[in-house]
């Protein structure tokens, strides 16, 4: 899909904030209401924008991520497929490098961490697992980094709960409509939402194809630094490419992801990294396919 300035402008201000009204997002772009609607409507339709809900990982009792770069005997395709079918792992990607297939995982608890990898590490076709476990997210362009002040001490209700629910699958839902499917009025539904909203428990943003904004290059690393990893990691998570960044334990001390318009803006940003003070070692590769990227992940008690 072709998208002109003003289609960029709406996507660029949606991945803000996915529930901007249409009258902010027309003076943003300056169109009127109507036309700013049906462009938004058009964007969704076709496939290339989804907003949502994203659920802070803490209000769904996901304590423990990891990051596993998993090589294979013979087709990488099948394995990341079968990957993908878990509901552990929201990211899954098959890539260039040492390895053909990354993961993302997030789970309730170390136990349930150690548990999934090694389901995976099981999976026919799964020849080595090198396992990154994150234990802090720095940059993060779905979620606020900061912890929730509501929803982590089990004091959401079903309503709560429902409503969630709802901007998973919808992000843009009116109050009214939202009002209507959670069974409260528009004025009640709309307090409880904002609480949600304003108290970190969800961020609504636009998910869209890198390539849709001319992005679509992504190349993950990792890094090995010395010194703490907490002063590389405000270096590096300053780089205007760096668009995820994870402070880990593991091989590497943090990992992360560059999306970026050419190959050359990828070789200058691990260039930068490669002249960090503390950075000692970059690793790299180029994620090909994504064969899933899905956050919404509901109450699990694995």
């Amino acid at each position: 899909m072709d998208l002109d300035e003003t289609d960029l402008g709406i996507v660029r201000a949606l991945q803000t904030d996915g529930r901007l009204t249409y009258e902010t997002l027309a003076q943003h772009v300056g169109l009127s209401r109507p036309a700013t609607r049906m462009r938004v409507q058009r964007l969704q339709e076709s496939g290339a924008v989804r907003v949502v809900a994203i659920v802070h990982p803490s209000v769904r009792g996901l304590s423990a991520s990891a990051h596993l770069a998993i090589d294979t005997d013979g087709a990488a395709g099948p394995v990341a497929g079968a990957i993908a079918t878990l509901p552990q792992a929201p990211f899954v990607t098959l890539t260039s490098g040492r390895r053909s297939i990354m993961t993302e995982l997030r789970t309730a608890g170390s136990g349930a961490l150690e548990r999934t990898i090694e389901q995976i590490r099981a999976l026919p076709g799964v020849r080595t697992v090198d396992t990154l476990v994150a234990t802090r997210h720095v940059k993060d362009p779905y979620l606020l980094t900061d912890e929730p002040t509501v929803g982590t001490q089990g004091d959401l209700d079903a309503l709560d709960e429902r409503i969630l629910s709802e901007l998973e699958e919808d992000g843009r839902l009116a109050f009214a409509e939202l009002a209507a499917r959670v069974g409260l009025s528009p004025g009640a539904t709309r307090a409880r939402t904002l609480r949600l909203l304003d108290g970190g428990v969800a961020k609504v943003v636009a998910l869209v194809r890198p390539d849709v904004l001319g992005m679509g290059y992504l190349c993950g690393f990792s890094l090995r630094v010395t010194g703490t990893a907490a002063a590389a990691a405000e270096r590096i998570a300053a780089m205007d490419r760096v668009t995820f960044l994870s402070t880990c334990l593991g091989h590497a001390e943090l990992v992360g992801t560059i999306t970026a318009e050419s190959f050359g803006t990828v070789r200058t940003t691990l260039e930068e990294m490669r002249a960090t003070p503390g950075v000692r070692e970059v690793e790299s590769w180029l994620h090909l396919e994504i064969v899933k990227e899905r956050y919404d992940l509901g109450p699990r008690t694995d």
